[in-house]
């Protein structure tokens, strides 16, 4: 159950712009583990689109990250988005590992699962995914080498069917 007041918005009835949401303010990637845990992450990477007739969320991340072994044990994930105010909290989230630092506490974030997701009660919008495909990316098959930055620690695409969009009110 959702903590502020949110309203549920149908994803074409979103009306934000995913290059400067995700790209410029950027987002938390969160899942939960069976056993309730939760890891989050934070990106400035992704999208959203269509995708086998589907509303799609697309994230990246690399093998090497905490959050990745999250998202490999949870059939869902949460993106979630703050207000400018949450900046220097989600670079913190961004540069700290959920194995040194209990992100949440630090950063004073109440998470709690909603049918299995994490959703952060200070985000301004919440989307909720399920995994419908993922792949690792692999060298070979960079048509523009230059976007390689580390051969060892490429990411995993996961394309996740969007499920419901939360935007507080």
């Amino acid at each position: 159950m959702l903590m502020k007041n949110y309203r549920r918005v149908s994803p074409d009835k979103f009306n934000c712009c995913p290059f400067s949401l995700i790209g410029d303010e950027w987002m938390l990637v969160s899942a939960a583990k069976p056993d309730g845990k939760v890891n989050f992450m934070t990106a400035s990477w992704g999208g959203v689109g269509v995708l086998w007739g589907k509303n799609v969320c697309f994230i990246f991340v690399r093998p090497s990250r905490y959050t990745y072994e999250f998202i490999e044990a949870s059939s869902r994930v949460s993106l979630s988005f703050f207000d400018a105010d949450y900046r220097s909290k989600l670079a913190f989230c961004g540069t700290k590992s959920g194995r040194e630092y209990d992100k949440a506490e630090e950063c004073g974030f109440h998470v709690f699962l909603e049918g299995g997701c994490p959703v952060f009660d200070e985000a301004k919008i919440t989307i909720k995914a399920r995994k419908l495909y993922a792949s690792a990316f692999k060298p070979e098959d960079f048509v523009d080498t230059s976007c390689i930055d580390d051969k060892n620690n490429l990411h995993k695409m996961y394309v996740c069917e969007i499920e419901e969009i939360d935007v507080s009110e």
